[in-house]
């Protein structure tokens, strides 16, 4: 990600949502947090469809760290699902669906911001 974002000179921001809030974070600031030591790495377990298990590290980005990207105005319906691999193992999960999301005036004003620095 830093080097599509130095080639490309657009900043990456991440964004998060839950179930009912959303936050986001210039990437700059993630490596940054990540670079001082206050978000550590975790290593987390991912199980593939196909049954292959593979170990990586993942950085947890806090909110209180974060900008308020904004606050559900309709919340989404949950809805089961799964995915079957070839050797039959079920791996279930919840889809969200439908929902909306209200901006909130700060990522508004850091949207703004961000296209008025590309003009």
């Amino acid at each position: 990600m830093r080097e599509w974002q130095t080639a490309r000179g657009i900043p990456i921001h991440i964004w998060h949502a839950f179930y009912d809030l959303a936050f986001g974070m210039a990437f700059d600031t993630a490596e940054e947090l990540i670079r001082d030591g206050r978000i550590l790495p975790t290593e987390q377990v991912f199980q593939a469809p196909g049954g292959a298990t593979s170990t990586k590290v993942i950085y947890k980005l806090y909110y209180q760290h974060a900008y308020p990207l904004g606050e559900a105005q309709e919340r989404p319906k949950l809805e089961p699902a799964f995915v079957e691999d070839k050797n039959g193992h079920i791996l279930p999960y919840v889809r969200f669906v439908g929902g909306s999301l209200l901006l909130s005036n700060e990522a508004l004003q850091i949207l703004a911001e961000l296209a008025d620095a590309q003009r």
